[in-house]
């Protein structure tokens, strides 16, 4: 990585002195030495290269030593870079680990499938067999260790783990038009649990796209009416006690 930057260095033209000495010509055959001042340092702009090290994380440290800003009689100073990670639309890093969200369909969570998953960071393509057993299958959320396949540790040939979370996609709705495919899906699927009993039902009306974000915000409507009988009951005639 390359960055181009002013810095000031020695002055080419005293030498870092302050002062070059020069003869001046007075009048015909006659010369004088005169001293002429100057800064003893100039700006000057370089173009550095920067070698960021595999396994790099927040706040390392890159130091070019003697690259930074010469003043006189004094050794150049260092140029210190601070690196900051840039959030990735893929994976997320915890120290050298990786994780990173994979999408499978309900029927290759069920059934099992071989396929490339994801793409790693270096172009290589992550390839998964499931299951492993007879008759596994993925669930939501859950995790598959890939182990070896994170971020290298720095001066190691060693490397972190991937973690892959699994996001089922469900059909569509209406994906089932013909009620037959829906009869022989339930003839295949496990049976459902046992039927909860219960001395009254009620057949309830439900919103299937309801957030959890509205979890709770009716709390202060409940505490405004309690408010307000409060304010009923306080606003009431007290008897006068003699």
């Amino acid at each position: 990585m390359s960055y181009a930057l002013s810095v000031k260095g020695r002055c080419s033209t005293c030498g870092g002195a302050g002062y070059k000495e020069t003869l001046v010509q007075v009048g015909p055959g006659m010369v004088t030495q005169a001293m002429a001042e100057w800064k003893q340092v100039t700006e000057e702009r370089k173009l550095l290269e920067v070698y960021i090290p595999r396994g790099a994380k927040q706040g390392d440290k890159i130091i070019l030593e003697g690259e930074g800003d010469q003043l006189p009689n004094t050794e150049p100073g260092d140029i210190i870079f601070h690196l900051e990670e840039i959030e990735h639309e893929t994976f997320r890093r915890a120290g050298a680990d990786l994780v990173a969200d994979i999408e499978v369909t309900l029927a290759e969570a069920l059934c099992g499938f071989s396929r490339v998953v994801l793409k790693h960071l270096d172009g290589r393509g992550i390839e998964i067999t499931h299951p492993k057993t007879e008759g596994s299958v993925l669930r939501p959320n859950q995790i598959l260790k890939v182990a070896g396949e994170g971020m290298p540790f720095k001066k190691s040939d060693a490397r972190g783990d991937l973690y892959l979370a699994v996001q089922i996609k469900f059909p569509d709705d209406g994906w089932a038009s013909d009620p037959t495919t829906l009869t022989k899906l339930r003839e295949i699927l496990p049976r459902p649990g046992p039927t909860i009993k219960a001395e009254t039902v009620d057949d309830v009306e439900y919103d299937p796209k309801a957030s959890l974000g509205e979890f709770g915000s009716k709390d202060t409507q409940g505490n405004s009416a309690w408010e307000d009988e409060d304010e009923e009951e306080g606003g009431q005639t007290q008897c006068t006690t003699q």
